[in-house]
């Protein structure tokens, strides 16, 4: 008898389905993302905008790929972030005091969430100025305007520095292989770069603001680029072709500098550390979070039962089994922006899986500009190289600012 050998599934980008399973991925966080944002109105309950987020994240990841054996689910719950906080955050309906917070009008919320197709995830963060109760969209102008701008183009700059050297370069094989033996830029140059542009709009980048290689079942990949790290922090990793980022960008209109929050964790990931645990209530709150959720972030909220889930989690994370992401903000109360895209590198440059929508310059008027000639010229390059289908279309769309698509 012959045995025949299950063939290795290649789960690079050189597998179109790869692509495919992201490119739906990053379709439902879109959608999502959108919906959630019409919510974040003044008055409007956190809490409530996280559960109806998640409840959409299920409902639009079930009407795809029905009926195959892929493993599908939400990769970043729905969090909703207030001004000065720094990192996502999801309050809990049994802690009474933090499910009452409200939005208030007029301050930077920052919306995350993502879907994944067969462990590819997609994660995506926006930023939303809350608007008052049934008033008409108003133009932003002042600090938070500025803080808006300078996160536009921050983000823009820091997609063109992932772009691998050279990969675009036109002109003769000569001009092409001098292009391609440029140095990539080091992460001190590049927070050199994006400190430039928040200092032009009086802002700060936010301390250890971090982008990550990620892998099939995995968001914090082996590779990472960290913006202004603090003292002993340091990232290591060179974006190159067929690599799929999460790249992130935070700034901030006080110090740039972070502090823990007094709020509970509610958002926690599973590690690769195997770990005896001892009490029923952490063995059965784990078996829950490696079904529903496998090493992506969840929220307790998203557990069967809130209140042992708190009580189960505890263990978890003393034995290293769950990893847990405590609540930051800025130390000095400021308010600041954040920006995540997902982002795939191939041999046409980068494409923006799961991205924040294109900002509309002509509704946030800020006074600041860059006049960096560097940066200015980073601005006009391309993220992609052109491909023929999509000339006609180009066409018709209007180009505001440098560095606009």
């Amino acid at each position: 008898m012959v045995e025949t050998q299950t063939p290795e599934v290649d789960y690079t980008l050189n597998n179109p389905d790869t692509l495919t399973k992201y490119k739906t991925a990053a379709g439902i966080s879109h959608k999502v993302l959108e919906a959630v944002t019409a919510l974040c109105v003044e008055g409007e309950k956190i809490v409530e905008i996280c559960q109806k987020g998640d409840q959409l994240l299920d409902e639009e990841i079930a009407k795809v790929y029905k009926g195959k054996k892929i493993a599908k689910g939400i990769s970043h719950p729905t969090t909703v972030s207030p001004s000065s906080y720094v990192t996502p955050y999801t309050p809990l309906v049994s802690d009474a005091a933090e499910a009452e917070i409200t939005l208030k009008a007029g301050e930077i919320v920052k919306i995350q969430l993502g879907a994944q197709i067969d462990g590819f995830g997609t994660i995506v963060c926006d930023m939303h100025v809350v608007a008052k109760k049934d008033a008409a969209k108003e133009v932003i102008t002042g600090r938070e305007a500025d803080l808006i701008v300078a996160t536009h183009y921050a983000n823009e700059l820091l997609l063109r520095l992932m772009v691998p050297a050279g990969l675009l370069a036109q002109g003769t094989d000569e001009e092409k292989a001098k292009a391609a033996a440029k140095k990539p830029p080091t992460q001190s140059y590049m927070s050199d770069l994006l400190e430039k542009i928040a200092k032009a709009y009086d802002c700060k980048v936010v301390e250890n603001t971090t982008s990550w290689m990620f892998d099939r079942n995995e968001i914090e990949g082996n590779k990472k680029i960290i913006l202004v790290p603090g003292e002993g922090v340091r990232g290591e990793g060179v974006p190159d072709v067929g690599e799929v980022w999460g790249v992130e960008v935070g700034l901030s209109l006080g110090s740039g500098k972070v502090k823990n929050l007094d709020h509970r964790t509610t958002l926690h990931r599973r590690t690769t550390t195997t770990y005896g645990l001892k009490r029923p209530s952490s063995r059965q709150t784990l078996s829950e979070v490696v079904k529903k959720f496998g090493t992506f972030p969840f929220s307790l909220r998203q557990l069967d039962d809130e209140k042992s889930a708190k009580v189960g989690v505890v263990e978890c994370v003393r034995g290293g089994v769950l990893r847990q992401y405590e609540p930051a903000g800025e130390t000095d109360g400021s308010p600041v922006s954040r920006l995540l895209s997902t982002v795939a590198i191939t041999k046409n440059g980068l494409t923006k899986l799961a991205a924040p929508a294109p900002i509309d310059l002509e509704l946030y008027k800020s006074d600041k500009k860059i006049e960096d000639e560097e940066i200015l010229k980073i601005l006009e390059q391309p993220l992609a190289r052109s491909t023929g289908n999509k000339k006609s279309k180009s066409k018709k769309k209007k180009t505001t600012t440098a560095g606009e698509e």
